[in-house]
């Protein structure tokens, strides 16, 4: 009985193996669908520091419409992108918010451990890494190649300059007191530092990291700009009402070119500024003002204004200039202006108080 068992499990066993018998492989049931591929990111896509709220929005620059929000960390002011469009840079910092003229005294104690520039993905939104730069971050630029950062340490009166491989700083300049604007020169050899409390400008050398020189040019100095082709700078004046031009070859403060305000507001409030790529138009944000103004380099004298929201300080532009978007801090949204129509054709909602923008085209 035994061998006849053991027979019929070699005879099937032979069967089940045997290499002339077809294979046939299990299907499951009903197969999953393949997952869909993930969406091409948006052609050109604007990026927005909400300074209250500590989060970016990020928009859609072709649609009009946001297509993200994502967390930062404390007060993120200063943004920028680097050349290549793969990361943004945003200064954050742990200082309380505070007016000019308000006695520190008065206010809450700085959190130090929030203060840095967070780099990060500009497909994913996130995070990537946290460089520490020094107190009070407000604004910074990076250079062309991405191997440097600038950044203005507000409550310290110091430029840190950043190895962003290491992230490790690895210069400190002294500047003039509450430094805010940071712009490279497009030679990429001067970097620009505003000083509000001293009313001057500071061109530091990126070779060597030294001052070359500080400039004279007005009542607290916020943003700055260059001509295209390094031979001009433009400095918006808060309290000057004006813009600041420069001989940015010889570090020379060469004129100024009022920005006229209307009714009982004699000058405007000038703050965030930018150049056409083709340097034909230097664009002004204005604050309190609530106006974009256009200035003709040519002339060096302002060619008009059109309203635009409630304190618009961050400004970018499309990368064809076709568009400009400003950031309206107390109503909390982005205007989108037609610049040859010089009129502003819609507002974007984004988060608590806007600060900065930075546009990336891929």
């Amino acid at each position: 009985m035994l061998r006849r068992v053991l027979a019929c499990v070699a005879v099937a066993t032979f069967a089940a193996c045997g290499t002339n018998q077809p294979q046939q492989s299990a299907q499951p049931a009903s197969a999953a669908p393949a997952a869909a591929p993930a969406p091409a990111p948006p052609r050109v896509r604007v990026y927005v520091t909400n300074e209250t709220e500590g989060t970016l929005t990020v928009i859609d620059a072709d649609a009009r419409k946001v297509i993200a929000t994502a967390p930062l960390g404390k007060r993120p002011r200063g943004i920028k992108a680097t050349t290549d469009g793969k990361s943004l840079y945003v200064a954050l910092s742990g200082s309380p918010n505070a007016g000019p003229g308000v006695d520190p005294k008065t206010l809450p104690p700085p959190d130090r451990s929030a203060d840095g520039i967070g780099e990060i993905d500009a497909d994913t939104y996130k995070v990537k890494r946290i460089i520490h730069s020094g107190t009070d971050p407000e604004q910074l630029a990076v250079s062309d190649d991405g191997k440097r950062l600038y950044v203005a340490n507000e409550d310290a009166a110091l430029l840190s300059v950043v190895d962003l491989d290491s992230g490790m700083v690895i210069a400190t300049v002294k500047v003039g007191e509450e430094p805010e604007g940071v712009t490279i020169r497009p030679d990429g050899k001067v970097v620009y530092v505003t000083s509000e409390g001293d009313g001057a400008v500071f061109a530091v050398d990126t070779a060597t990291n030294k001052l070359l020189k500080k400039i004279d040019v007005g009542p607290r100095p916020r943003g700055i700009a260059f001509l295209p082709d390094s031979s001009r700078a433009y400095v918006t004046l808060e309290n000057g009402g004006a813009i600041a031009m420069i001989d940015s070859k010889a570090h020379k403060f060469l004129k100024l070119i009022e920005l006229p305000g209307q009714g009982n507001t004699p000058k405007a409030r000038p703050m965030g500024i930018t150049v056409k790529p083709d340097g034909s138009t230097i664009l002004v944000t204005t604050g309190s003002f609530g106006a974009l103004f256009f200035v003709n380099p040519a002339k060096n004298q302002a060619d008009g204004s059109i309203p635009v929201g409630m304190r618009p300080w961050g400004i970018g532009l499309t990368p064809d200039a076709t568009f400009a978007f400003t950031a309206n801090g107390p109503s909390n949204d982005v205007s989108v202006v037609d610049l040859d129509k010089r009129e502003v054709v819609q507002k974007i909602p984004v988060g608590d108080r806007p600060w900065g923008i930075a546009v990336i085209s891929r």
